[in-house]
């Protein structure tokens, strides 16, 4: 007879993990992950429309005890989904080398579990402690917060933040500076005209947000004429200071995109046989000259009277393809097609292709890749030392194409 408390154990770790695929490390191809994050970020935009309608009094009187069932129900599934994370979590691998009760400390402590758990903590400290803290019926608006674990957009901003952190603290620096040699100034040019406005530096101050803000509410305004004058140069000088942080944060959020999108091509390119064993710094040689291409769909990639000269990436969309066998394929992001086009027209084995949906494809010509082989000696030398078999015979075939024409 078998041992059934031998096989429990079993159980547990594979419904882990399963639960841990669903909740941290799904894919947009796992529906059911799909389904859970769909949900939960619904649930969010949900409870923050009823926190805002729950401020309206004569909504509140009339429907406050369904919004306050629907708080009930949200609490409950947010704890089962803060639970749930602190008992996979023992399965992300940073963490597997710790010990249980370590690993969910630890993760208990990461930024997104920090907001999860401000989410749900104000209402059991209510219960428990039979205190009405109304007051802290303001972090429900946490749980909006949430939405940043199911939005790519958000992640990568805080990203950005974190990435610049260091220009955009020497930013904030200069700001207050700025706006204490602002208040400073125009506390003593206007003290005297306006005490009950500039009478000391922080009710200066007031002035000097809203000017190098360039809001200019009008309620506090120089009177004298160097005040006037000072102010005019502050106005200026708020347009670039406070526009700074903006322009970092551009540049961040720009360089962090071509970061993801240089990662993503240089993978592309790495995992096709030809170039699979080339050097990074060759890879990237080939990367310069690559030309991004969109088809709409339905468009027409390659005919079947054209001569393929040139090797695609797809990067967005789905391709259809069909060889010289009379074989479809289906291509999505991150597959390629045409590579032994670009050692002659008489190597391709792809006779049309088409855009079965909007596609965004980088292209590699010819004409660009014989330009790469002869003015780099090295991608010549790695093609012919570390390609596969039949690389090195279309390329050799095609040297003794071009001898032929040139002897002709």
């Amino acid at each position: 007879m078998t041992d059934v408390s031998n096989r429990e154990p079993a159980k547990t770790p594979s419904l882990r993990l399963w639960l841990h695929d669903v909740l941290e490390a799904g894919h947009s191809g796992n529906r059911i992950s799909l389904c859970v994050d769909s949900f939960l970020f619904a649930l969010i935009i949900i409870n923050v429309i009823a926190f805002a309608l729950g401020t309206v009094e004569r909504v509140h009187v009339r429907y406050g005890h369904l919004l306050e069932w629907l708080n009930l129900v949200s609490v409950a599934i947010f704890t089962v989904e803060y639970l749930a994370r602190l008992w996979v979590c023992v399965e992300f691998l940073p963490l597997r080398h710790l010990p249980g009760w370590k690993a969910r400390l630890k993760f208990a402590f990461r930024p997104l579990m920090i907001v999860d758990f401000l989410a749900i903590a104000p209402f059991y400290l209510s219960v428990f402690l039979q205190i009405d803290l109304r007051v802290l019926r303001v972090f429900r608006l946490v749980r909006f917060l949430k939405l940043a674990r199911y939005s790519p957009a958000l992640q990568t901003l805080g990203k950005v933040v974190v990435n610049e952190r260091h220009a955009l603290g020497g930013a904030a620096i200069v700001m207050c500076a700025l706006l204490l040699f602002a208040s400073t100034v125009m506390y003593f040019l206007e003290r005297h005209v306006q005490p009950e406005v500039f009478g000391s530096v922080p009710a200066a101050a007031w002035w000097a947000v809203a000017t190098l803000t360039t809001v200019g509410y009008g309620d506090v305004t120089p009177v004298t004429e160097f005040g006037k004058l000072f102010g005019g140069l502050m106005m200026i000088f708020g347009l670039g200071m406070f526009a700074l942080p903006i322009g970092i944060m551009a540049t961040g959020f720009a360089q962090e995109i071509n970061r993801r999108e240089f990662v993503v091509t240089w993978s592309m390119i790495a995992k096709v046989p030809v170039f699979e064993r080339l050097k990074a710094r060759t890879i990237a040689n080939v990367m310069g000259v690559l030309k991004s291409q969109t088809f709409p769909v339905n468009g027409i990639i390659i005919r079947d009277s054209d001569h393929v000269d040139a090797m695609y990436f797809v990067t967005a969309g789905e391709v259809d393809v069909l060889t010289r066998e009379g074989e479809h394929r289906l291509l999505e992001p991150g597959h390629s097609f045409g590579e032994a086009a670009l050692f002659g027209e008489d190597f391709s084995h792809v006779v049309s292709a088409t855009a079965m949906t909007r596609s965004d494809l980088l292209v590699l010509e010819r004409h660009d890749f014989e330009l790469l082989r002869q003015h780099d000696p090295e991608l010549e030398a790695e093609l012919r030392k570390s390609s596969p078999d039949y690389v090195r015979r279309m390329m050799a075939e095609a040297d003794r194409k071009t001898t032929e024409e040139d002897d002709g």
